[in-house]
């Protein structure tokens, strides 16, 4: 057992906000964190590897996994199935390694519902205005017009969720957002229950006190 239980670190946004952008610099930043990459039943888009970008399985094996509760968190969205799977992100955090999940508020919401509750922060990315979400997604040029539209309709939905997470920030500086989660992450680090052996050592304190008297 490490010294140092590892987080659930859980970045949401609507699409576009950025907060994919932002998962890859904090692994940048961090080497050590662990990236969940999700389940999907979704056909991969080009250049996507399977179990780097996502893990692609059938709508079969997904249900199979989520009946057998080997998804922490799934959900259906644009017609496709999303989850993550469980047992990686177990043996990371039990191993003091923190986990980086870039996942939508329904995810979020059951992580922070499940057994591994007390180890989870969720930070939630707003884009600074309505145009500039649908610049950004314009600008990607991985989605059809449909499937903005699409999208933006969603993107509502998504932010009303905003007030259920621990720290909420608005990414209209990339590196000012950046620097805000490196500071929200390494104070979370240094919360007592993410850190089993104070325990240890507050006793080890008490029996020099008591020898010493």
């Amino acid at each position: 057992m490490s010294n140092r239980r590892g987080l659930l670190i859980i970045l949401s946004s609507p699409s576009g906000a950025g907060k994919s952008t932002l998962s890859k610099r904090l692994r940048t930043w961090d080497p050590s964190l662990a990236f969940s990459v999700s389940a999907t039943t979704r056909e991969p888009r080009p250049g996507e590897v399977d179990g780097q970008d996502y893990h692609f399985m059938t709508e079969e094996d997904f249900k199979h996994d989520v009946s057998h509760g080997e998804m922490l968190e799934h959900a259906h969205v644009f017609g496709n199935f999303y989850g993550s799977p469980k047992g990686p992100v177990q043996t990371a955090i039990e191993a003091g390694r923190d986990v980086l999940f870039d996942i939508d508020w329904q995810g979020a919401a059951q992580i922070r519902n499940s057994e591994l509750a007390p180890h989870t922060l969720s930070i939630f990315i707003l884009p600074p205005s309505i145009i500039e979400l649908r610049r950004r997604l314009i600008s990607r040029g991985q989605d059809s017009d449909d499937v903005i539209q699409k999208r933006m309709r969603k993107s509502w939905d998504e932010i009303s969720r905003w007030d259920s997470y621990d720290h909420v920030l608005i990414n209209d500086d990339l590196d000012a957002t950046e620097a805000d989660l490196k500071t929200i992450i390494n104070a979370t680090r240094l919360r007592r229950i993410q850190q089993p052996h104070l325990v240890e050592h507050v006793r080890k304190l008490q029996t020099e006190f008591e020898e010493n008297q």
